[in-house]
């Protein structure tokens, strides 16, 4: 279980902490607590074809573009027909 969450923790320094500069620890468990939602809905993930977990994938409808974390990631989507 250990190899799991040192590979979590190490994602979310890489991907996230990494690229702040970092003043408080509000602002860390903000950025935490975006990040986490982002890794768990929105992210592609390689063991699943670069879908995120739990997407049903469409191709209908225009693609949109959504900012995460001030725009270091971005969460693509079809929007509604």
């Amino acid at each position: 279980m250990n190899a799991f969450v040192e590979r979590l923790n190490g994602s979310i320094r890489r991907e996230a902490l990494d690229h702040f500069f970092l003043f408080s620890e509000k602002q860390v468990r903000k950025i935490i607590k975006s990040y986490v939602v982002y890794y768990n809905h929105q992210r592609p993930h390689q063991g699943l074809g670069q879908i995120p977990a739990g997407r049903i994938v469409s191709s209908a409808g225009k693609i949109k573009k959504e900012k995460i974390l001030g725009g270091l990631h971005h969460n693509y989507y079809r929007s509604s027909a």
